[in-house]
């Protein structure tokens, strides 16, 4: 099963980790970003890369967790002219996106497709006890719906839960036999 993840920031990063730490090693990341010092609290990305595009990054940070690892990358912002074609290969999208119009015409995009979505709202501020899973037709929403970054900070704690939780809804989507037993 391969999993795109559409924003690779503090979201995408983090789930990516999470995911191929736990044996989902097929993955596709697309971003246009760069890594920056303020990425740095709450991104999977480190000082010595700052400048650098996150996917190549990411990619770099994911393959040093499992070698063996399919990990594609596209340096690329996504449009509606270019989206759909992104993730044809995908089996199941993850968004983490930090503007809501991309995330609203990703969900749009694959509304009519059979593939599965997981999506957060709401990742700003400390309050983690408001996290809660919203599900909305192919699309699974991790967040407290209400906390937006342009008005409150954004704190590793509360991203890394909401991430983990995103992973969590790949990992019991996929098929077991999907995943390769890591450690234990």
């Amino acid at each position: 099963m391969k999993v795109g993840i559409a924003g690779v920031g503090g979201i995408g990063s983090n789930v990516a980790v999470h995911l191929v730490r736990a044996g989902c090693t097929s993955l596709k990341l697309v971003d246009f970003d760069r890594v920056e010092l303020s990425n740095l609290n709450r991104q999977f990305f480190f000082a010595d890369q700052i400048g650098s595009y996150k996917v190549d990054m990411l990619r770099e940070n994911l393959l040093r967790i499992v070698p063996d690892a399919a990990v594609e990358t596209a340096r690329l912002r996504l449009t509606p002219e270019n989206m759909l074609d992104m993730f044809r290969d995908c089996q199941l999208l993850v968004e983490g996106f930090d503007d809501q119009r991309s995330k609203k015409l990703l969900v749009e995009t694959f509304t009519d497709f059979d593939m599965p979505i997981v999506s957060a709202s709401g990742i700003a501020g400390r309050e983690i006890d408001a996290i809660r899973v919203h599900r909305l037709g192919n699309c699974t929403i991790v967040g407290d719906f209400q906390t937006d970054f342009r008005v409150s900070s954004l704190y590793g704690p509360k991203i890394s839960v909401i991430a983990a939780m995103m992973a969590d809804f790949v990992l019991k989507t996929g098929s077991n036999n999907d995943w390769k037993e890591r450690g234990a």
